[in-house]
């Protein structure tokens, strides 16, 4: 069976720019294809271009290990930089030609036959529908791509616009006008700060809150020239700073046991609550000190958020909730309407059901959510946040706890990729071999699947170790399956212990097999015993007829 391209690529954001980066440096390999269906590179980096939008990891952890970049302008630069920078990774190893935009993968089916992955990809342009065949298949779609919507009653008679700050309406002006924004996480005390000042500032912002977040300060440092210098030309000094902020990031990992964790949490909590003490309003102390332990929610970092509480044009909100929305506003439960131009939403995300909602189905026919029934209650989980039993050659690049409450996406997202391309190796020497027009020596394998048996114990294992872990500690967190309070998201152990069984792959936890196509095409050019001492045979006689015949005579 005719494959159209070797590998086919979900998303084009940073890890699935990523794998395809890899890809061409660690094998030269170049037949594959990336499907993103918006209009452009960058996946969360172009998506969420609200105001205000920057990271809360250090840029020089941020970015890849293989591209770092000397020039960044700050510590926690904002959006525009990051998607700079994705967008030069790209153009450096020439990627964007593999790209398809606006092209969305609405299916795919395991074909035991041929051992290949048949993908529907729909155009968003022309709503035309086609397959195309591949003998890898990545999910690069990430965990927070799918925005949550309005649930609040009255949604459809509001006459202004509602839009997620992951959706920002790029034609509704603010400036003199009223919005709300619901939600109080970091994309809310990102966009409040940032419209509420200047010349371009709004009339007036109500923010609505239901819980409280741990808000820890954070300098923004600009970098200097004379730093990106000696980022740029002094021998390791860059990749010595990114050590530096992986060594903090992952003496922080231990404030997340529950027993062992709890001085350093104490110590965190002491510090950060005197700093929210010292910088917001008096007013709102009470609600902005969380009840909650330290690290059980998704830390904020303070980009001038509680500064700007003290603001006349801003309103905190979080004893007096939203009931419905009105037609010019959202009336809150003690019947008090607020006026609003716009409604942002800053409500998080869909995690994980954009995974299946793909209809991506593997051995027997089995869906994503058949297989999550049989293994873990419903919920996602998968082996190392990567692999599912029955769903050969497929990888999930940010899967199930994959998340970290105190490192960088970038760095998970790294060690996925590791891992992946040292799983398909063999699959692309198959590949490669079928091709070739030289004898095959040996076994070749184009199939790779996870073991049932090891993908259920790791499963139970990441589980048992979140039981001790700060984010089972009872808050509501976005972590947790709501069905069945699995936690779903975070890795319960040091990033470099990820990082490390990456490497160290326990290659018996894996099943490897040659599809009958592959078996067939290298099975005529395969030389068997017979075959190799008769080759190697003809070769000696050969080489000594030669010698033979030398000019310079046989050497005694």
């Amino acid at each position: 069976m005719e494959l159209d391209t070797d590998v086919i690529v979900i998303g084009a954001g940073m890890s699935g720019l990523g794998f395809a980066v890899q890809l061409v440096r660690e094998f030269g390999h170049r037949n594959f294809e990336i499907y993103e269906r918006s209009t452009h590179i960058g996946g969360t980096w172009w998506a969420n271009s609200y105001p205000g939008c920057g990271v809360d990891v250090e840029a020089h952890f941020y970015s890849y290990s293989f591209c770092m970049n000397p020039d960044w302008s700050r510590k926690f630069p904002l959006q525009p930089e990051i998607l700079a920078y994705y967008e030069n990774v790209a153009d450096k190893y020439d990627i964007k030609k593999h790209m398809r935009f606006r092209s969305n993968m609405t299916a795919a089916h395991w074909d035991e036959d041929s051992g290949t992955w048949v993908v529907s990809i729909t155009d968003l342009e022309t709503s035309e529908t086609y397959d195309r065949r591949c003998k890898v298949l990545v999910s690069a779609v990430g965990l927070l791509s799918t925005p949550k919507g309005c649930d609040f009653p009255g949604a459809s008679s509001f006459d202004g616009p509602i839009f997620h700050t992951a959706e920002w309406d790029h034609s509704f002006d603010w400036k003199d006008k009223e919005i709300v924004v619901i939600g109080n996480g970091c994309s809310a005390t990102q966009v409040v700060p940032a419209v509420s000042e200047g010349e371009k500032a709004v009339k007036k912002v109500v923010q609505f809150a239901r819980q409280a977040q741990w808000i820890f300060e954070r300098p923004n440092p600009e970098y200097t020239s004379l730093f990106k210098w000696t980022m740029r030309w002094v021998p390791l000094a860059m990749r010595g700073y990114r050590a530096i902020q992986n060594f903090y990031s992952e003496y922080d990992f231990q404030s997340f046991p529950v027993d062992t964790g709890a001085p350093l949490r104490k110590m965190y909590a002491d510090y950060q609550g005197g700093y929210i003490r010292r910088t917001a309003p008096a007013k709102y102390l009470d609600f902005l000190i969380p009840k909650t332990e330290m690290g059980c929610k998704r830390r904020v970092m303070d980009t001038y958020y509680l500064e700007c509480l003290h603001r006349d044009n801003v309103e905190l909100v979080y004893d007096d909730p939203i009931e419905e929305v009105v037609e010019d506003g959202v009336r809150t439960k003690s019947g008090r309407v607020v006026h609003a131009d716009a409604i942002v939403l800053a409500n998080g995300f869909e995690v994980f059901d954009v995974l299946e909602t793909l209809e991506i189905h593997g051995e027997g026919g089995l869906s994503i959510g058949d297989h999550w029934d049989t293994f873990s209650e419903g919920a996602p989980s998968s082996y190392f946040g990567t692999c599912l039993s029955g769903f050969p050659n497929f990888f999930i690049l940010m899967g199930p706890n994959t998340a970290s409450g105190h490192g960088s996406v970038a760095y998970t997202s790294e060690c996925q990729i590791g891992f992946t391309l040292r799983l398909i190796k063999p699959v692309l020497k198959a590949l490669k071999a079928g091709r070739s027009r030289l004898p095959v020596i040996g076994r070749k394998t184009d199939i790779v699947a996870v073991k049932p048996e090891a993908e259920q114990a790791d499963i139970v294992t990441v589980q048992d170790k979140l039981k001790n872990m700060i984010w089972s500690s009872g808050c509501t967190s976005w972590a947790l399956d709501p069905r069945t309070g699995r936690n779903t998201a975070m890795y319960p152990d040091f990033q470099t212990k990820y990082w490390l069984r990456s490497i160290f792959i326990p290659w018996s936890d894996f099943e490897f097999s040659t599809s009958k196509p592959i078996a067939t095409a290298l099975g005529l050019k395969s030389l068997g015993v017979g075959s190799w001492l008769t080759l190697s045979t003809g070769i000696a006689v050969a080489a000594y007829l030669m010698r033979q015949r030398s000019p310079f005579g046989t050497l005694r």
